[in-house]
């Protein structure tokens, strides 16, 4: 790899609201900062409003979707995050609301053990808190006339609820001392706009989930990463960060991917890769993004502990919906509330916790969630079965007009009575519902892939006092009350997942301090949603925020590095091929073992032991290549080589291995044992290197052991490409073995070359089936003269075998 070509103080991953704050709190200092965002920079004007640009507007790299919205589906739960410059911001519903002094919780014990633990409470965000409003200028709706607002207010003064107008992080005026006008042109502040476009006053369009055309949202590129721009920072749009490495004399590599502008003339997007090296790495690329990074970097950074993925939460999201609400006049009919007209969120509801009020349960706020102004017409013309009546009235009225040659040319009435009076949308609301929900599910690697084990289960008291809570709004409202579609399988949509790289007070409690930096990690600082051990309970961004401006506030309290680039690579050793084969003839076999495996773990059956109980699965599949078999029987080393892959959930998934040795009966600790040795080299999906060495030990003791001899291999994970008879670094370990199926079907697989390629594989036989009646069917030593001599114990290997035997 050789030096590195960059070297920053600061590299920020990401461009939400943890990550943003930080790189204005760095840059404002003077630091060098590199905001590496993986999706691109959305100015006023471009995010998708018809069906060809919504098609194109997901994040899938992997299928040439380079979008706003990353959709993500779990076993138990749904989320929508954002992939752009300004992160969730540029999709959220403006609400900044500070966390509620005692849902800061300390010691609360949760279902399946452990506890949900707050190391900050509110005094220590509160300052931190007035700094981002300052910035983000939140004012609470100053339309308190729009009908959805009405609407709410008046279910929770019927209910006696307690109701406010939340703080908006939107424009609606030109400048802060002028009165609330739509679409009038916002003054630019003077850190300028990195977007260079004019913004315009909010135009209540209930457009701010699916981000703002006008630019009237006070999103995070036209606030923070604007003013970090103006400070100097360098932000790289469409930089996805895959691999962490920590640096011998401090500091970190990163490497990164990135894609091209646009698609090339195979309709691809090129893709080039980078690296970067930095004295503090920042991670703010949300819960997924980050603790994805994380667990792929488990190898890289060795002392992150057994937390990584932990106290995953969505922040108890829950969508329902008022339908066909109804007027209280005496002339009924439909109760106007215009859910699309305003921003998406005006008005909130707030329900006590148990900390608050003694047997209240876990806390809550309910507010409306409004909706596209197009989107009135999806729903509308959704409705088959009113709008084939409407039509089917007005056939028959121009049936009727032409049958009684009755001359009516003006049919405007007609008209008006098909597109009908959008009932339906006029008069419904969806209410979002979030709160303290029990933050127990872990997020995990499969396949490669982010998982989630999480239920609605162990928060259904809360989830179901939510809903009755909306239920008594929708009654209120004399509406019909709906839950969304996958409520029927207790499963819910979050917009606020957190967790997975949470505070602690020990690196047995969270990933990251009081002050989000490592365990065992300095200068890795993790500024976003994931290091929340739990439900934030209203909307999480403001509080995100403060946590990422206190975060950075610390870490300017150090003393600068100023060391350089060249100060701080490392070398890389270069490896020499090995000596061809001799010409001759050669076999080969496929081998498949499976066992388990854990990282941080040095000794082979305590790391299967514990990989067991935790599911940590480990396998491989090795083509096992004696290219010359004259040669490798004639060798004391026994010598081929292995190609395949492995596969880790722990490491990221099937990863093929780059290089392979495999050494068959060579000599052990004394002349009545032999060791059948393997040695593979491979990369995790951070591209992190790593060597798996593992061994069997064929020994003759008590009892019939030739199947467990020839079948357990004990392996141990090295950092690094380690080369035969180097050692390394141990950063894993644990027991494979063969399936008797398994080796049934190896048996099938073994191949010869040359010009006789029976007699190849007869002559490598041969020499197995030799080593095997040398180690269990030699004579047995003389008797010891002296009967009272003890045999010396076993050491090495051996005695491992021997252990795992008993």
């Amino acid at each position: 790899m050789g030096a590195a070509a960059e070297h920053v103080d600061a590299v920020v991953v990401g461009s939400g609201f943890g990550a943003s704050v930080a790189a204005y709190r760095l840059a404002e200092a003077g630091r060098s900062v590199v905001v590496l965002e993986r999706g691109r920079a959305y100015p006023p004007g471009s995010f998708a409003r018809n069906p060809y640009e919504m098609s194109k507007a997901f994040w899938e790299p992997k299928d040439e979707l380079f979008g706003l919205f990353d959709v993500r589906s779990f076993r138990k739960i749904e989320s929508i995050v954002s992939a752009g410059l300004g992160g969730g911001s540029l999709i959220y519903a403006n609400v900044l609301l500070r966390k509620d002094e005692r849902w800061f919780v300390h010691d609360s014990p949760l279902p399946g053990g452990g506890y949900e633990n707050w190391p900050i409470g509110r005094s220590d965000l509160d300052p931190h808190y007035d700094a981002v409003e300052k910035m983000l200028a939140p004012v609470p709706n100053p339309y308190p006339d729009l009908p959805k607002a009405k609407a709410l207010r008046d279910a929770a003064a019927s209910l006696g609820l307690e109701v406010f107008s939340p703080p908006l992080a939107v424009s609606f005026s030109p400048r802060g001392d002028a009165a609330p006008q739509p679409k009038q042109v916002i003054e630019t502040p003077g850190y300028g706009n990195l977007h260079e476009s004019t913004r315009l006053t909010c135009r209540l369009c209930g457009e701010c989930d699916i981000g703002c055309n006008e630019g009237a949202k006070n999103s995070l590129d036209h606030t923070y990463l604007s003013a970090a721009t103006h400070h100097g920072a360098d932000i790289r749009t469409l930089c996805d960060v895959y691999g962490i490495t920590p640096l011998p004399g401090g500091g970190y590599e990163v490497r990164y991917t990135r894609y091209a502008e646009g698609p090339g003339e195979d309709g691809r997007r090129a893709r080039t890769e980078h690296r970067i090296t930095c004295e503090h790495l920042l991670l703010g690329a949300g819960t997924f993004g980050t603790t994805s990074l994380l667990l792929r970097n488990r190898v890289g950074l060795p002392a992150l502990g057994r937390a990584v993925g932990s106290r995953f939460s969505g922040n108890g999201d829950l969508l329902t919906f008022c339908m066909d609400a109804r007027a209280t006049t005496e002339a009924g009919g439909v109760r106007l509330i215009n859910g699309s007209y305003g921003p998406v969120i005006t008005t909130a509801i707030r329900r006590p916790d148990g900390v608050d009020e003694e047997g209240a349960g876990r806390g809550y706020y309910v507010e409306e969630a409004g909706f596209p102004e197009f989107a009135n017409w999806l729903i509308e013309t959704a409705q088959v079965g009113s709008q084939l009546q409407r039509t089917a009235a007005m056939v028959r009225e121009l049936v009727a007009y032409r049958l009684k040659r009755h001359n009516e040319s003006t049919i405007s009435a007609e008209i008006a009575k098909l597109i009908g009076q959008g009932r339906l949308t006029s008069s419904s609301i969806p209410l979002l519902g979030m709160g303290r929900d029990t933050p127990d599910g872990r997020i995990t690697l499969n396949d490669g892939e982010l998982d989630i084990a999480w239920t609605s289960q162990t928060s259904m008291t809360y989830f179901d006092a939510m809903r009755e809570t909306m239920r008594s709004i929708s009654d209120s409202l004399g509406a019909t009350f709906r839950d969304n579609p996958l409520w029927w399988t207790k499963r819910v949509v979050t917009v606020h997942p957190l967790g997975g790289a949470p505070l602690g007070r020990h690196v047995h409690e969270g990933v990251v301090d009081a002050w989000g930096e490592s365990f065992g990690h300095p200068g890795l600082f993790v500024v976003d949603g994931s290091a929340l051990p739990g439900p934030v309970g209203p909307n999480p961004s403001l509080t995100i925020a403060a946590l990422a401006d206190r975060i950075t506030e610390h870490l300017l309290e150090r003393p600068r590095s100023r060391r350089s680039a060249a100060s701080i690579a490392a070398d890389v050793r270069a490896v020499e091929p090995d000596e061809g084969p001799l010409a001759g003839s050669g076999t080969r076999f496929t081998e498949q073992m499976k066992g388990f495996v854990t990282l941080g773990e040095t000794d082979s059956m305590t790391g299967w032991a514990r990989g067991r109980q935790l599911a940590q699965r480990f396998m491989f599949e090795l083509t096992i290549d004696a290219p010359d078999v004259e040669r490798f029987v004639a060798s004391s080393r026994h010598e081929g080589t292995a190609s395949g892959f492995v596969d880790c959930d722990l490491l990221g998934g099937r990863l093929p291995v780059k290089r392979g040795w495999f050494n068959l009966f060579v000599a052990g600790d004394d002349d009545r044992t032999r060791e059948m040795r393997y040695r593979l080299w491979f990369s995790d999906l951070s591209g992190t290197p790593i060597t798996m060495y593992g061994f069997k030990v064929v020994r003759d003791d008590p009892g019939f052991d030739l199947w467990t001899d020839t079948s357990t291999l004990y392996i141990t994970l090295l950092r690094g490409h380690v080369l035969p008879d180097d050692d390394g670094e141990v950063v894993g370990a644990g027991m494979l073995r063969i399936l008797p199926q398994d080796f049934a079907r190896q048996l099938t697989t073994f191949k010869g070359s040359g010009q006789t390629p029976v007699r190849t594989i007869g002559g490598f036989a041969a020499f197995f089936v030799k080593a095997l009646r040398d180690v269990y069917l030699r004579p047995a030593p003389p008797a010891r003269t002296d009967p009272t001599a003890a045999e010396p114990p076993a050491s090495g290997p051996a005695a491992t075998a021997a252990e795992a035997r008993e």
